[in-house]
């Protein structure tokens, strides 16, 4: 819904920006608690961001134990792709090194990267990203996936897999403390959250053929100079994104560790299965392993309000269907069969929203110019936490790198008439291998938190 003012209730037109300037950034997952801190580190002094979740948000797919880090790019070598590609993620490396909010949150350990069907295969080898000149070495039979790891972690047979291990450049972050980190150092440079009702947002204040502001759910609307719309799966509900973003959801299940497993399992590669799911060693803090089955994605297909089209919409929710757990036990029989009976300590969703060629969306818009829009993170956004929001901030600045401004500019030509099924470059195994749709789910695990220990 579009809240339009009356001529009498109009605004002046923004001031040129400057420092002391009023900003709104509306999502406080990764990107818009990354644009927060980089814009507060620049000196803006007046920033409030708004959430309808508390923070850290159970939808944010940021909000969880750990994310797998491998920034290579497929792109063409000397493709602009692959010059945003490498300058983003280099930037991003910096950041996760060297960035006393994150410093100390990668972990270096090394990568497996499989697939299971030939057309799998075909996929992951294509371009030039995984080669042994590049650093990786082929893995083709059990014994080889077996050596990656100490004694006793993989002990399944790894039925069909061909892939690569690569030993540095490539691991895993701890998600949920990078994303705390971001919010409580935004914080501390005097950056205000709002969350609930009063951060809920419906819809955007236009004026004067721009944007003032925005229409929460409870209180008068925030107004502001400039408006920054971070809101993830969440934004196309606000603003009419044309089309350009599918939210789309992935599953994850946690399954509890004893200390002497977590003491072997530290450190461990990240294992990913591009057809059949991934993990990485359990969190330090609840001795927990998390596993994700692999998949094109789901979508809640629902009729918008007016009736006219169907809508994605996100929900959270801490089960996941039972086809989902089912997937998972089936990727640990593969690779850790004595794990793959143990029963799920933790299950959730988590949600993102997919570009029609995954590329983000970061750009000013160009019928409101006050409006600023970063989303279509596109499963690949939240490795990028230490550098995305100083992209955002360029954004606003109008100082943006050119081939990045290209890149990511607004483009709704490219979801004229969009396939929604899409697969986009994703698998699943034999069965799931498709978009799927959380309404023809039949059913969901059923884990009982009530004895769950307090999370982070």
């Amino acid at each position: 819904m579009q809240v339009r003012r009356s001529v009498a209730d109009r605004a002046p037109p923004s001031p040129p920006l400057a420092l002391n300037s009023s900003i709104l950034i509306v999502g406080a997952g990764t990107w818009g608690s990354s644009t927060a801190l980089h814009l507060a580190r620049r000196g803006y002094r007046d920033i409030v961001v708004l959430d309808s979740y508390p923070i850290p948000s159970p939808i944010s797919a940021g909000n969880d134990i750990n994310k797998i880090l491998e920034l290579s790019s497929s792109a063409p070598r000397g493709s602009a792709e692959r010059y945003v590609s490498d300058k983003l993620a280099e930037d991003a490396i910096r950041g996760w090194k060297q960035d006393p909010v994150y410093k100390g949150l990668y972990h270096e350990t090394g990568a497996v990267t499989a697939a299971t069907s030939e057309r799998g295969r075909e996929a992951l080898n294509e371009g030039d990203g995984y080669s042994e000149a590049n650093g990786w070495t082929p893995l083709k039979t059990k014994e080889d996936f077996r050596k990656t790891m100490p004694a006793g972690v993989l002990t399944g047979n790894f039925p069909g897999w061909q892939g690569w291990y690569k030993k540095d450049g490539c691991g895993w972050v701890q998600a949920r403390r990078a994303l705390q980190n971001t919010i409580l150092e935004a914080k501390r440079l005097g950056v205000t959250f709002i969350t609930g009702e009063r951060g809920q947002v419906i819809s955007l204040v236009y004026e004067d053929a721009d944007v003032k502001g925005v229409v929460v759910t409870e209180g008068p609307a925030f107004r502001a100079d400039r408006v920054i719309l971070c809101a993830g799966a969440n934004a196309a509900r606000i603003f009419d994104l044309k089309d350009q973003l599918r939210p789309s959801a992935w599953t994850l299940a946690h399954i509890k560790m004893t200390p002497e497993e977590t003491k072997l399992y530290r450190n461990l590669p990240v294992l990913f299965n591009i057809e059949r799911g991934f993990f990485m060693e359990p969190d330090e803090d609840n001795h927990e392993l998390k596993i994700c089955d692999e998949h094109p994605g789901y979508c809640n297909w629902e009729t918008s309000p007016d009736g006219t089209q169907r809508v994605s919409t996100p929900f959270a929710y801490h089960q996941i269907p039972i086809e989902a757990e089912e997937r998972t036990r089936s990727f640990l029989r593969d690779t850790m069969p004595h794990l793959a009976d143990r029963p799920f300590s933790f299950a959730r969703i988590c949600w993102c929203a997919d570009t029609p060629n995954r590329s983000f969306l970061i750009s000013r818009h160009p019928d409101y110019p006050s409006l600023v829009l970063g989303v279509g993170g596109s499963g690949h956004g939240f490795s990028y936490i230490p550098a995305i929001g100083s992209v955002i901030a360029d954004c606003l600045e109008d100082v943006m790198d050119p081939k990045q401004k290209q890149l990511f500019r607004w483009r709704p030509e490219t979801a004229v008439d969009r396939d929604w099924s899409d697969l986009q470059d994703r698998f699943g195994p034999e069965g799931s291998n498709h978009v799927m749709d959380f309404q023809r789910v039949k059913a969901w695990t059923n884990i009982d938190y009530s004895r769950r220990e307090p999370r982070l």
